[in-house]
């Protein structure tokens, strides 16, 4: 069994002969740099100059050697996009930082000193009028421009001659957290409420946007890709950042917008929706616009728990992730505790298929590679069908 025939064998809900494996397919399911450059040392490794996937969280894209070693199904595309366009040739000297101003308009820092990832600083809609005149003449970037995807749809059918499966990243965040970014959290969260023209107009453009540039890369790249991946946060560790109702009033006629046309755009591709955090009210309504899978399974979040969820979603979305706790088991547990967290979730989720492994988010830097290690040992023990 391909590894491509593995995942699509696992979203069609059958078993496999293994748990299929993700790692760094995606934005949201990858590796920091300096977790994989420990790792390569652990393992005898020469150091390199890994692609970088994520300039921003500063994650990368390990090389087919330690893919290959670990097991990988996936193959991950990544279009230039705000992340990964030439941001160190863009960084300006911010004496304790780096500073870096994207296409959107957003200033970002980065400490020089023990710097982890860029963090915003400026939210360039955060002065302007909250008005829909305001969304109308910002200089949005250039969705379309099919300097974003050059390129890949020679790497695509690389990995198809592999036998991998391919992934598709999109052009940026979620249209909640867009708007996050843009407006700063605080205004972002009040202006459904005290602007709603503007807010609608706000959703509206990001979403506009996105369709566009879907449009464009699926027509290029469409029949050599798997898997499309989009994204937005919702939830929290406890329940959700907007409740449900103002979600179905206002974001979600424009997110169902971007994955009709996703699906217009590439019927034969699965749909991938990473949302962090408890959004267990939520996964009826993903399901009903034909997300096929979700990702993570935050399953330290409250209402996650991945046997329940398994019970009452499992015949409708794959999940992706949830293989292991990414905030406290896999960076401060021992190995022993890594691999009896990855067997307990995987022993919940895998039964039947519809499902694929990866750790809750990015592997991060301050998680040893004896950790690592012990993660990708445990699926290998417990992972068969």
């Amino acid at each position: 069994m391909t590894s491509r025939d593995r995942i699509l064998t696992a979203m069609a809900h059958r078993e496999p002969d293994r748990v299929p494996l993700d790692l760094a397919g995606t934005h949201v399911t990858g590796m920091a740099r300096s977790a994989y450059d420990t790792l390569r040392t652990y393992l005898g490794l020469p150091g390199e100059a890994p692609q970088w996937q994520d300039v921003i969280q500063q994650t990368v894209i390990p090389s087919d050697e330690i893919l290959d070693r670990l097991g990988v199904d996936t193959r991950g595309l990544f279009p230039l996009t705000s992340h990964n366009w030439d941001v160190f040739d863009k960084l300006e000297d911010g004496g304790e930082v780096w500073v870096y101003r994207d296409e959107w308009g957003m200033t970002q820092h980065f400490p020089k000193t023990n710097g982890l990832w860029f963090s915003i600083v400026k939210h360039p809609l955060a002065e302007l009028p909250p008005e829909p005149p305001t969304v109308a003449a910002y200089p949005w970037p250039d969705a379309a421009d099919p300097l974003r995807v050059r390129g890949l749809r020679d790497r695509a059918a690389g990995f198809r001659r592999q036998g991998k499966a391919v992934m598709l990243k999109g052009l940026c965040a979620g249209i909640f957290e867009m708007s996050q970014r843009l407006r700063g959290m605080e205004n972002a969260m009040m202006d459904p409420l005290l602007y709603p023209a503007f807010a609608d107009c706000l959703y509206g453009k990001l979403a506009d946007l996105k369709i566009a540039f879907w449009e464009m890369a699926l027509r290029a790249l469409g029949p050599e890709v798997d898997i499309v991946v989009e994204n937005d946060d919702y939830g929290t560790q406890q329940s959700q950042l907007i409740s449900f109702e103002q979600y179905s009033s206002t974001i979600r006629p424009h997110l169902e917008r971007v994955l009709a046309a996703i699906k217009r755009c590439a019927p034969h591709a699965r749909l991938f929706l990473h949302s962090c955090g408890n959004v267990r009210p939520y996964l009826p309504g993903f399901i009903e616009a034909g997300v096929d899978i979700l990702n993570p399974v935050h399953v330290t979040a409250a209402g996650m728990e991945p046997r329940a969820l398994k019970r009452d979603f499992g015949d409708a979305i794959t999940f992706w992730g949830g293989g292991v706790d990414t905030q406290h088991i896999l960076p401060h547990g021992t190995p022993q505790a890594v691999k009896d967290d990855v067997k307990r979730n995987v022993e919940a989720l895998a039964p039947g298929g519809g499902y694929v492994f990866n750790t809750i988010h990015n592997i991060q830097g301050d998680v040893s590679p004896e950790n690592i290690v012990a993660l990708y040992e445990a699926l290998e023990e417990c992972g068969v069908y």
